[in-house]
């Protein structure tokens, strides 16, 4: 019987290898259900750059001090509020501006009607 290749997005690749260096690689492919072999060649990937896993992947030499983490998080944070502000105002208006279209076609039904 022909065995049939599994295809894996680059997002799942990149959530197993980090799972992989939480609890290990036999224990993250085996949670997965996936062979080990694939996930090494994942991580073998991570490692001469192919594959790119974002954030929280730094050596050493690169990372972040903590009182540097802080502050870009902090900073996201501020960000991320001001964000959230904005989007609920247009939700208000646009929440009005609905009521109001409802209402106008509610007069124009009972003119025609």
């Amino acid at each position: 019987m022909e065995k049939k290749q599994r295809k894996y997005d680059k997002e799942y690749k990149i959530q197993a290898v980090k799972l992989s260096k939480e609890i290990g690689a036999a224990k993250a492919a085996n949670e997965l259900g996936m062979p080990v072999d694939t996930l090494y060649g994942w991580v073998r990937a991570c490692k001469n750059g192919s594959l790119d896993i974002g954030t929280g992947t730094h050596m050493p030499e690169s990372a972040m001090t903590l009182s540097e983490e802080i502050t870009f998080l902090r900073r996201r944070v501020k960000e991320q509020d001001k964000e959230i502000r904005r989007l609920k105002e247009e939700n208000e208006f646009l929440e009005e501006a609905s009521a109001f279209f409802a209402a106008s076609r509610q007069k124009s039904a009972k003119i025609k009607g």
